[in-house]
């Protein structure tokens, strides 16, 4: 019983949906990621002249920052997937001892189920 009192079911239980919902919104948002909105290559190709040194620091800068977001969404997914880990290692461990208690229960009983058919033959 101390081991199952060890972990806090009310917080797994109440976490899990918090979770789960922060993945689902960090997914969402990744895949809202604005592409850069500068001209595309094949505008270039167009016989266009090429950038200017002020446009291609943009480009730079929204590379940049583009690349922030995706490290910031990264460490957010990595932090969660984390959390999920752990969660999942004390559901695991919580099934083990589960699964001992019972075998022992079951030996219990079925000592206490000799000892009563012994009783009612004597």
């Amino acid at each position: 019983m101390v081991a199952l009192k060890v972990i806090p079911w009310g917080d797994v239980i109440e976490h899990a949906p918090k979770v789960l919902n922060a993945a689902r919104k960090l997914m969402d948002r990744d895949k809202a990621v604005p592409v850069g909105s500068g001209p595309t290559p094949a505008a270039l190709d167009q016989g266009d002249a090429p950038p200017s040194l002020g446009e291609l620091k943009n480009r730079l800068i929204e590379a940049r920052m583009l690349i922030e977001q995706q490290a910031a969404t990264q460490e957010q997914m990595a932090l969660t997937l984390a959390e999920l880990a752990e969660q999942n290692a004390r559901l695991v461990g919580a099934v083990d001892l589960l699964r001992q208690r019972t075998r022992v229960l079951m030996v219990a009983i079925a000592a206490l189920a000799v000892g009563m058919v012994w009783l009612f033959v004597r």
